[in-house]
């Protein structure tokens, strides 16, 4: 939804947006974290910023936004795409933000990184079915996949 983004791009999560009921609803289980754990960081900045490196040293180009979470299985209606724009998201997917909030209820650092597979711009919005998602990501893979395997050797 972010108009500055191209299909194929990369993004980093800095943030996310979650619009899928939160999986901590229910009685915690305080041997794997509190019940209102912080959320102020729910990306790891030094993961980040240790990717954003090795992005750079490798010439590739790599956005960072924000990551609005819905349920699908459907894909957006434009206006669906303009809501998730105003509200301050530059991305949309059906994942993600839900696990990370588990992990950051047990404190395990946290990096996520999408693959702009289609465009939920005013005026770019095409037809596009599952398929044509999947192509894109398999395209894009071998560049996430140099990203991954960097950052998990760093650490």
């Amino acid at each position: 939804v972010n108009p500055d983004y191209e299909v194929g791009d990369l993004m980093i999560l800095s943030d996310h947006i979650n619009l899928i009921p939160n999986p901590l609803i229910g009685s915690n289980i305080s041997a794997l974290g509190p019940r209102f754990p912080d959320m102020s960081e729910p990306y790891c900045k030094n993961l980040i910023t240790k990717a954003e490196n090795i992005a750079k040293k490798n010439k590739l180009d790599i956005k960072k936004g924000v990551y609005v979470a819905l349920t699908g299985p459907t894909l957006e209606t434009p206006s669906e795409y303009k809501h998730m724009r105003i509200i301050g998201g530059d991305t949309v997917g059906m994942s993600t933000a839900p696990e990370v909030i588990v992990a950051r209820h047990m404190n395990i650092p946290c990096f996520a990184i999408s693959v702009i597979t289609d465009l939920g711009v005013p005026g770019k919005i095409q037809k596009v079915s599952h398929e044509e998602i999947q192509k894109v990501a398999e395209k894009t893979e071998p560049n996430l996949t140099l990203i991954i395997k960097e950052l998990i050797a760093s650490i």
